[in-house]
């Protein structure tokens, strides 16, 4: 069986596997059909993501086959799409018990700190797949980057008619401008490459947008688009130590701050731009099942068109050869998916 391996930073290597064994109790088996490759694939090969551990089969934003299940699975069934839940948490630990699995003790994220899902085949727990009957596997493979979207957007909790800035137009903050749009709140994207921010407003209709330029003109624009006051929320989905360094200047008073991109550089502020505006700071990480429920049935009922998003698309034995190519923002990659079928 064919899977590809990031060996370490920026070195992949095909490999064969053994089959996987037949699926146990609550567990099955599937074929791996699609796999969108996303912020954290690109810093993984990078090295700058700091959950990664190598070598390691990449891949947890799938849409996979299921070929077999294992004794007391009913939630599925053999021939289902689905997409995957990729957080592997624990069950038994303070934020288990709460409800908080993504945000588990001892959590493994599939194709980040085990093994995931760029091969065509493996055994997973039953219970983190998520079925529908009508949207194909290109559809559900985009169903975990939207999720992070969704429950970044929870956390922030924008309310209507506010101004939200999003900072990053990648995946990760296109997903949070997919999920503040249905909120009806002002939104504002800043990013320092124009096609993405065209993007925006081609295909959302994003009122505001900016180009970064690190010559404080920015500052300037937001104040214009806010009337002085700022941003009542500001996400940062950059995954850059100075973006989410420099977000505070942002928030408007008694405003939040919500970093949903990783970095593995220290993040630093004058304490008084925390505390004079009372701002609160929130960490957003992965998202939760109900959030994959839901997104299916939007993307199924029309409220989320994946179509836009897709830009660049690699058969599996090309993807080593074209990988290098989805880490430069001047290619214009928006989402890069995997055809293993």
């Amino acid at each position: 069986m064919n899977a590809i391996q990031l060996v370490q930073p920026k070195r992949f290597q095909r490999i064969a596997l053994d089959e996987p064994e037949a699926p146990g109790p609550g567990e099955a088996l599937v074929r791996t059909h699609r796999m969108g490759i996303c912020g954290t694939d690109v810093s993984g090969y990078l090295g700058k993501m700091p959950f990664f551990r190598y070598p390691r089969i990449p891949g947890h934003e799938l849409g996979v086959e299921v070929l077999e299940t294992g004794e007391g699975v009913t939630h599925v069934t053999a021939g289902d799409r689905c997409s995957v839940e990729p957080y592997m948490n624990c069950g038994e630990c303070y934020a288990c018990r709460r409800g908080f699995g993504n945000c588990c003790e001892s959590l493994n994220v599939i194709g980040v700190m085990v093994d995931g899902g760029l091969r065509e085949r493996f055994v997973i727990r039953a219970d983190k797949l998520h079925a529908s009957t009508s949207l194909t596997f290109e559809q559900l493979a985009l169903v975990e980057t939207l999720g992070i979207g969704c429950h970044a957007t929870d956390r922030g909790n924008p309310q209507k008619g506010e101004h939200v800035l999003i900072i990053g137009a990648g995946p990760i903050g296109l997903a949070t401008l997919e999920f503040t749009r249905l909120t009806g709140a002002t939104i504002t994207v800043m990013d320092m490459v124009p096609s993405r921010l065209e993007f925006c407003r081609d295909v959302y209709g994003v009122p505001h947008t900016i180009e970064f330029r690190g010559d404080g003109s920015e500052v300037e624009q937001m104040r214009e688009i806010t009337s002085g006051d700022r941003y009542a929320l500001v996400t940062d989905a950059t995954g850059s130590h100075r973006s989410m360094s420099g977000a505070l200047h942002f928030v408007a008073h008694t405003g939040t701050l919500v970093y949903v991109g990783i970095t593995t550089e220290e993040v630093s502020f004058p304490h008084p731009l925390l505390h004079k505006p009372e701002m609160t700071i929130k960490g957003s990480r992965n998202a939760h099942p109900d959030d994959f429920r839901r997104i299916i049935g939007l993307i199924e009922d029309g409220t989320i068109d994946t179509g836009p998003w897709i830009t660049h698309r690699t058969p599996f034995a090309d993807l080593i050869d074209n990988f290098e190519a989805y880490t430069r923002p001047e290619t214009g990659v928006i989402k890069a998916v995997v055809e293993l079928t």
